[in-house]
């Protein structure tokens, strides 16, 4: 039966009878564009961690993961841990998302550099929607078509899993992607870890595959492809380009309470940085009990090895597991895309008329245009490392006038605009004519990004003050205290149940104050003596920060100690 059994095929027809009840209910939760694109900013901590747990974990990350451990080891761990060094960050980032009540990322390049910005990211984000997923359904039909022995095609699973994540997703919005999230969160960690006890008892040990491998397949950094200058450049790429990945909007800002924002985004990541060690070490037993892949079959490794063996009805939970995590991907970038161009493209330049009902009709027709590009994707990219790849640079390009834009004042347009186009011009000639590295070209467009954004936004005319004015005072106000906001004429764009942390009513106004700072956008100022450090105003972000700098350090050293049992 395409090759499955039969109860295979009962534990997916259960989950997807689950999932389709589930969309339905959704259906009813949704009554405006806010509520399909941001969940009305109602989720808590919870529902938040599950968010950004489910929509960072899909399907093309244990086939590259696990494909890369196959020949390189442990060290394979470093195409999702890419991001390890930036998940404190995030706790930081998060309440800036949050403050500002923007609906997407092209929101913040709109209102803070103007429409040039803006247009250039809404054409990047929607690039690399369609192009992630691509990458998600490509990875997909290649662990569906090992699980099944052939019998399922790529190009056949890439149709069939499309399919089901547009109508789950043009139904429900946000609200249902983030409910599967929570649903499909459970089953990644099952998925991640569920082969390991079989491949140990299958390998004969630990100690045997000690035996059986070369050490380096062991350690954390291999000889050859993620070297230590592949690493650390892919983790500076990565801490400059994940900032304005264009779902992170919704899900650094779509809880009600600041610390729900801080706890979803920086714990949920810290989730699948775990559930990514499994990946990996899958990757390492599949080349000792399947050795001889070459090169290009390597990102069959998890299908296979899945196979291999799981007993009766666990390729089933396998392939269920597969299918929720590209459908809670692809359904919510799916509607990340849509509010992307309903917001800045439909609503600013084709009908500034268009009602709430108008606007979330026009958002699920341009769901379609985003799903077709991904198709289009997933049938042109070679592997999917190559697409996560390309995906990586692209982002890369809009990063650095977002970091300067929150922490420096002087970034314009124009060095926001030009730091764009100068990193583009770089990666594009070093990877497409010159043929470098991944490593190399990170080398050199990130400082020239930098370089070239201070440079421009200094010989040329700084943004006007009205516009910045309202820009930081939206930073500088947390939720709850929206009426400073309506006093000094700031727009809010969605405000959502914007619950904030609760008062003593005993403390007076400078008390209360001393606990709003955000130190990243205050960083500048500190250091140039214009705003002193205050414990008080900066204690939830250094404690929070600190907190997941020792999380980060502590995973990396479990999984070290992890692959040196048995040495």
């Amino acid at each position: 039966m395409l090759g499955l059994t039969i109860l295979d095929w009962v534990v997916l027809a259960a989950y997807f009878v689950g999932t389709t009840v589930l969309g339905l209910w959704t259906v009813k939760k949704i009554k405006s564009s806010g509520d399909y694109f941001m969940g009305g900013r109602g989720f808590g901590k919870v529902m938040m961690i599950a968010q950004s747990f489910g929509v960072g974990t899909h399907t093309d990350q244990p086939v590259s993961v696990s494909g890369a451990a196959y020949t390189n080891g442990i060290a394979g761990i470093w195409y999702q841990w890419v991001y390890m060094f930036a998940t404190p960050f995030f706790w930081i980032i998060a309440p800036i998302y949050r403050r500002l009540r923007y609906v997407t990322m092209a929101d913040f390049f709109q209102q803070r550099f103007g429409s040039q910005v803006s247009i250039l990211y809404t054409v990047v984000a929607l690039l690399y929607f369609a192009m992630n997923m691509g990458v998600m359904l490509k990875g997909t039909a290649v662990t569906v078509e090992g699980l099944t022995g052939g019998a399922l095609r790529e190009d056949v699973v890439i149709l069939v899993a499309t399919a089901l994540f547009v109508s789950y997703g043009l139904a429900g919005g946000i609200v249902a992607a983030v409910y599967t999230d929570l649903i499909q969160g459970i089953l990644i960690l099952v998925l991640s870890f569920m082969l390991i006890p079989f491949a140990i008892k299958e390998a004969g040990g630990m100690a045997a595959m000690h035996e059986g491998l070369p050490e380096y397949m062991f350690s954390l950094v291999a000889p050859s492809e993620v070297t230590i200058w592949f690493i650390i450049a892919a983790v500076v790429n990565g801490l400059v380009h994940v900032v304005v990945l264009p779902h992170h909007m919704a899900i650094g800002g779509s809880g009600k309470t600041e610390l729900a924002c801080r706890s979803g985004w920086t714990y949920g990541n810290f989730l699948k940085r775990f559930a990514t060690a499994g990946w990996a070490f899958t990757g390492v037993f599949a080349a000792f009990i399947i050795p001889g892949l070459s090169a290009e079959e390597r990102e069959l490794t998890f299908g296979l090895i899945s196979r291999e063996l799981l007993p009766v009805g666990f390729v089933g939970l396998m392939l269920a597991a597969m299918t929720a995590a590209v459908m809670s991907t692809c359904d919510a970038f799916m509607v990340h895309a849509s509010a992307l161009y309903t917001n800045n493209f439909y609503k600013r330049y084709i009908n500034r008329k268009a009602d709430d009902e108008k606007m979330l009709k026009v958002a699920r027709w341009a769901s379609l245009f985003v799903v077709l590009g991904g198709l289009i994707f997933a049938y042109g990219f070679p592997s999917v490392i190559h697409g996560i790849k390309e995906a990586w640079k692209i982002t890369a390009y809009m990063g650095v006038a977002f970091w300067l834009g929150v922490m420096w004042k002087r970034t314009n347009h124009w060095g926001a605009l030009a730091s764009a186009l100068a990193m583009f011009a770089c990666g594009s000639y070093t990877g497409w004519v010159l043929e470098w590295s991944f490593a190399a070209q990170v080398t050199l467009y990130v400082p020239v990004g930098f370089a070239v954004c201070i440079l421009v936004s200094l010989i040329t005319r700084p943004e006007a003050k009205e516009k910045l004015d309202a820009f930081y005072l939206l930073l500088d106000t947390p939720v709850g205290k929206e009426e400073r906001l309506r006093a000094a004429g700031v727009e809010v764009m969605l405000e959502g149940q914007s619950v904030g942390k609760r008062r003593d009513p005993r403390l007076d106004a400078d008390q209360v104050e001393t606990e709003d700072g955000l130190l990243l956008v205050d960083l500048l100022d500190i250091a140039r003596g214009r705003r002193s450090f205050s414990w008080g105003r900066y204690r939830v972000d250094v404690l929070g920060f600190a907190v997941a700098c020792a999380i980060a350090l502590a995973t990396m050293l479990a999984v070290w100690g992890l692959a040196r049992w048995g040495s």
